[in-house]
């Protein structure tokens, strides 16, 4: 947080309380006496131990009402048992996002997720590098908006647990396939079209975020490459998703929240994050307004509403693009934390966020 210079000093007073408050913030992040340095593995174990025993734990509390939903497919029991089972997932999230943050060597700077309601709908949109996202969006945002609800690859469904435990929340499980398969039949994009559909009519009875990671698979240099996108750190973005979500469910989201996470010391693994060398994390937000067109057009079959979509999505594309370009410069260049937190400003022709 920064405060305006004042001749009074009372805002130099405000910065200095708000400076401390940072540093103790910092100092409590790393709580935990685990090994660092080349014992860093011993760390990583006992995290993913830790993650494991969690997990199974609130499992075990999800899976029987889980069952009451599925023998008692009615409206009025899902909008009983939902808040409940998202409620449980919650505390999930609550303690893995708890453990992570209190091992990591440096504290996460976050900015713009302040203003948000729990009790309403979002959609959430952002830039994806790594497995670790998903822990960065937890973590910034667990308890401030409702659950966050992602498009999930099919196979993802297999996985032991948790895989149930998605399936048992009713994270869309998407078939995704190749530009070939869908060439050679259109009918299997239509399908998962549907599966979307179907997923967001269940999430517009209780209050949900529905997180799109619209690049659809994580970036590398190599993919950015092969399929000659024109960003810099970013892979061009799949609208599909964005524009099922906002067809199905756009009068119910209360805004848009444009996240973009930048790693300026290199996207880190599953495996650094549990051994606490994430390192440094930049993480920005915006409220954006949902453009009421959006909420009523025809993507799939009127090719100049996909092109306005396109175009509103390729800005917010090129901004995203600039600002991780902004964030990670002073790491490029030898530069320090502060600066790289100086240099988040969101380029002039970024979508204008929401006022109040």
């Amino acid at each position: 947080m920064t405060f305006p210079e004042s001749s009074s000093g009372a805002g130099r007073a405000a910065a200095a309380q708000s400076n401390k408050s940072d540093a103790r913030a910092s100092v409590r992040r790393r709580v935990l006496p685990l090994p660092r340095g080349r014992f860093a593995w011993v760390t990583g174990v006992v995290s993913t131990v830790w993650l494991a025993f969690n997990t199974v734990f609130w499992c075990l509390l999800l899976f029987p009402l889980a069952l009451l939903k599925l023998l008692l497919p009615f409206a009025a029991v899902r909008r009983g048992v939902d808040p409940v089972l998202n409620g449980i997932a919650t505390a999930w999230v609550s303690c893995n996002a708890g453990w992570l943050a209190r091992i990591q060597d440096v504290s996460w700077d976050v900015q713009g997720n302040s203003g948000l309601r729990y009790a309403d709908w979002y959609l959430v949109n952002c830039n994806h590098q790594s497995w670790v996202d998903i822990f960065v969006l937890q973590q910034s945002l667990n308890r401030r908006i409702p659950l966050l609800k992602f498009f999930l690859k099919q196979q993802l469904i297999y996985v032991p647990v948790i895989g149930l435990a998605w399936w048992a929340l009713d994270f869309p499980f998407m078939k995704r396939h190749g530009k070939a398969a869908l060439r050679r039949n259109p009918d299997l994009g239509r399908q998962d079209q549907e599966t979307a559909r179907r997923a967001c009519a269940k999430f517009s009875l209780v209050p949900t975020s529905v997180m799109v990671f619209a690049e659809g698979t994580r970036f590398s240099p190599a993919k950015r490459d092969a399929q000659g996108s024109p960003y810099r750190h970013l892979l061009k973005p799949k609208a599909g998703g964005l524009a099922v979500a906002l067809n199905a469910m756009g009068k119910r989201f209360r805004s848009m929240i444009d996240v973009t996470i930048a790693y300026p010391e290199g996207a880190p693994s599953f495996w650094d994050l549990a051994c606490g060398r994430a390192g440094q994390v930049l993480v920005r937000m915006r409220q954006l307004p949902v453009p009421p067109e959006f909420c009523e057009g025809n993507y799939s079959g009127d090719k100049a509403f996909r092109t306005t979509f396109h175009h509103w999505l390729g800005q917010q594309w090129q901004a995203k693009d600039d600002e991780i370009e902004a964030l990670t410069a002073p790491a490029r260049t030898g530069a320090g934390a502060d600066q790289a937190r100086a240099g988040s400003t969101v380029p002039e022709h970024a979508p204008k966020p929401m006022r109040g």
